[in-house]
């Protein structure tokens, strides 16, 4: 059985506890502590992916009958992330992803060009997957393990540019998302977020404790789900609504949401009682090591914040949005399906930034999607070669396959088109030095552009 067959069949449950737990020991953490704290994380990402999972399932079909609704054939079916990370571990690049990417996360790290330490080694798969789509398109497998290198390094450094903002906003000390989806979007969203708030819209307080404090009880992250849940149902079930069991569906799909919203974070909660002791003992060895100079995050998936208010809440409203987009954006040609309901990790890392600004979250968010599928629609042919090197089974009846996550991530298209020629893969390596030095150099100026308060105050 090789490493990544291993890492599939224990998944992120069972493989990120014993990560942790050794992690912890290397850093000096006592056994106890560390056994006790790796098997509350396993704990705590068993009910984030309860929650995460039920609201998916919930979320799904009434996304989907919308989809169907609309009556319009598009040839590039959406076929979700399950299966594109199933491409991926399954392709040439996926038996080496996990070596290469924690070579680089080392190197980076003792070099000081990164601050996390990326223990997430699961969703190492959307490097492989930026990687088999590079080898996909060239047939050189160093060139698609030097694009899935490239693509965690720069990975990387977003998660550090984020993190402050991260932990502040979710309440999640010490940690930083180097997720390859979610901190894709990045760089798009800041310079967004400052064309937003010269437009003046960061007067408008569409967070969510501007909204219950302004709206009472109807701002009640639990009531937005409710209300959020039963107009998506609504949307969902509205050729049907002379039959009562559309109704029954409507009305579960509000309850459900609200339940979303009000759980998540106590599963959050948890995850935080066994990480919180093993950041403290970290910290104290850096400060006996290195004099408390050095910054040092933990690199987790960003499913440990999909679940707050403004990024639900945000999803929620764009499912039919990106439904219309599907439908009017020219040169479009994926029909949106089984990613539908995974818009909340599009949209994760974005919040932060806007500072929970549900509106300016919205907006990013329909620009992002807008233009998400026509790069899904350009590497879909890509994708559905990668599909067949790597035997995956293609949907009867369709020819080309694409994703949300990850054929639409504009950062696994620009670095497979950079790739494809000599002064492309210089431009990168160029762009991602570039990239360090500025963002190390300048370090607060950037993290408060990301939507770090404490990196604002600082610089008062």
């Amino acid at each position: 059985m090789t490493l990544n067959q291993i890492v599939n069949a224990l998944g992120v449950t069972v493989l990120l506890p014993v990560v942790i737990f050794i992690f912890a020991l290397i850093f000096g953490v006592k056994v106890s502590k560390a056994f006790r704290s790796a098997l509350l994380i396993g704990i705590g990402f068993i009910g984030i992916n309860l929650i995460l999972g039920y609201f998916l399932n919930n979320l799904a079909p009434a996304a989907q009958k919308m989809v169907e609704y609309t009556g319009i054939k598009l040839p590039i079916l959406d076929v979700g992330w399950p299966a594109a990370a199933a491409i991926a571990f399954a392709g040439k690049i996926g038996l080496f992803v996990i070596p290469i990417t924690v070579l680089v996360n080392f190197l980076m790290y003792v070099f000081h060009l990164t601050d996390t330490v990326d223990v997430d080694v699961w969703n190492y798969w959307h490097f492989a997957f930026t990687g088999g789509l590079v080898y996909a398109a060239t047939n050189n497998l160093w060139l698609g393990m030097f694009a899935a290198a490239i693509n965690a390094a720069i990975v990387l450094v977003l998660g550090d540019w984020t993190a402050p903002a991260v932990q502040q906003h979710y309440n999640l000390p010490d940690i930083s998302l180097p997720h390859g989806f979610s901190a894709a979007y990045v760089p798009i969203a800041i310079p967004l977020n400052w064309i937003l708030d010269k437009l003046h819209l960061d007067k408008i307080k569409a967070d969510p404790e501007s909204i219950k404090e302004r709206w009472g009880i109807f701002g009640d992250p639990i009531i937005i789900g409710l209300f959020l849940g039963l107009i998506v149902g609504f949307l969902g079930n509205l050729k049907t609504l002379n039959n009562l069991n559309s109704w029954f569906d409507i009305l579960k799909l509000g309850i459900s949401m609200a339940a979303v919203m009000y759980i998540f974070p106590k599963m959050v909660s948890i995850l935080m009682d066994g990480l919180i002791p093993i950041s403290e003992g970290v910290r104290d060895f850096m400060m006996a090591k290195a004099g408390g100079k050095r910054k040092f995050y933990i690199g987790l998936d960003s499913a440990i914040a999909v679940g707050s208010p403004a990024a639900i809440a945000s999803a929620m409203i764009l499912v039919p949005i990106a439904i219309v987009l599907m439908a009017i954006v020219p040169g479009n040609k994926m029909l949106l399906a089984a990613d539908l309901a995974v818009i909340p990790f599009m949209v994760v890392m974005t919040v932060p930034i806007t500072r929970g600004n549900i509106l300016k979250t919205v907006i990013i968010g329909t620009i992002i999607i807008a233009f998400g599928l026509l790069i899904g629609t350009n590497l879909s042919p890509l994708f559905t070669k990668a599909a067949i090197d790597a035997q995956f089974s293609i949907p009867s009846g369709t020819t080309q396959i694409s994703s949300i996550c990850d054929g639409s991530n504009p950062l696994t298209w620009l670095i497979v088109k950079l790739m494809m020629n000599p002064i492309g893969i210089v431009a990168l390596i160029v762009g991602w030095a570039v990239f360090v030095f500025f963002y190390r150099k300048h370090r607060l100026a950037w993290e408060k552009i990301a939507g770090s308060v404490e990196s604002e105050e600082s610089n008062k």
